[in-house]
């Protein structure tokens, strides 16, 4: 029996992180980012790389820029990613990867981009009109990147997730909760389950 992986997905801002964390603890799971990777990526080719809001400082948009013209770095990242998914006990965060693999219970997260802005804000201590002038500045450089590389209309075509969550007027618990019964009931996955 191959073991549970859920791939969590969304534009940015949305809570794909805090989510896959708590999933991943809860059952038994790897937690993997696709951005992450991304980032060791950037960092051997001498990017200074920080854990939170790195990719919406100029050093993560000027790898974006590096990505847009080498498309290696990204196939990179989901050529492990896909690797991982199939061989289970993941919880991976990524834009892509639940167009590329067969595998895993695939969610995608929801928001407006001025929600997705009051909580960059939070997180990284900004003004709201930087952070929604930052939230949109990602998703259109998240767009046309995954548009070329893969045809991927991000934020668009849903027709491969299993479950949809508007995360507009959800805290972190009550997101856990609808995810975690959704798990639970149509994979009859349990805490710690394998």
């Amino acid at each position: 029996m191959r073991r549970l992986s859920v791939i969590i997905s969304g534009l940015p801002s949305v809570g794909k992180t805090t989510l896959a964390k708590r999933l991943a603890e809860r059952y038994s799971l790897r937690y993997v980012s696709g951005g992450d990777l991304l980032k060791e990526l950037a960092g051997q080719l001498g990017f200074r790389v920080q854990e939170a809001g790195w990719w919406e400082t100029e050093e993560g948009f000027r790898f974006l820029e590096k990505r847009r013209g080498d498309p290696e770095f990204d196939k990179k990242v989901d050529e492990q990613l896909l690797r991982l998914v199939s061989e289970g006990g993941v919880a991976v965060t990524s834009y892509t990867l639940p167009w590329l693999s067969p595998f895993g219970v695939k969610v995608w997260l929801k928001a407006s981009q001025e929600e997705r802005a009051r909580r960059l804000m939070k997180r990284d201590r900004i003004p709201y009109a930087k952070a929604l002038e930052l939230i949109k500045k990602r998703d259109q450089e998240n767009r046309e990147l995954y548009s070329a590389l893969y045809g991927i209309r991000l934020g668009e075509d849903l027709s491969v997730f299993h479950l949809v969550v508007d995360t507009e007027a959800l805290d972190e618990d009550r997101l856990y909760n609808v995810v975690q019964a959704y798990l639970d009931g149509v994979g009859g996955y349990t805490a710690g389950a394998t």
